[in-house]
């Protein structure tokens, strides 16, 4: 015996629309983006700037600002993978977002690669800098 009960039943079947009550707008539209994409998109772009201003001084200290700037980027880089991962999980699920969870995830596999590399750069560039002939 078992207290399973059919989806079939009437209490879960949907009622039938009121003729008194107007039918509700479903909001399918796009809202305003989300305050962590938005944080994500400013610590992205601050971080390219950091690096292009790091490129082009000549110093000394060169390389451990790369390498810094290099390990910002591979954690930003990084929260916007995961962040990615989140939305497409949540595209995933509903109906008819199959293209935009395939974009997302898209997206999120290079975000990750990408810091990856400059993971992997960071390391190098610390090795780099504290080396003494």
């Amino acid at each position: 015996m078992t207290d399973r009960r059919t989806r079939l039943e009437p209490q879960w079947d949907e009622r039938p629309p009121r003729e008194d009550v107007p039918p509700q707008r479903v909001d399918t539209g796009r809202g305003m983006p989300s305050p962590g994409l938005i944080f994500l998109a400013i610590a992205v772009i601050g971080s390219i700037l950091y690096m292009a201003f790091v490129i082009s001084v000549r110093d000394s200290s060169q390389i451990p600002l790369m390498a810094s700037g290099a390990v910002v980027l591979a954690i930003v880089f990084g929260a916007l993978a995961v962040y990615s991962l989140r939305a497409t999980l949540r595209a995933g699920l509903e109906a008819g977002q199959g293209g935009r969870a395939m974009l997302v995830a898209v997206v999120g596999g290079v975000a990750a690669m990408v810091a990856a590399g400059f993971a992997a750069g960071a390391i190098i560039l610390f090795q780099i800098g504290s080396w003494k002939p």
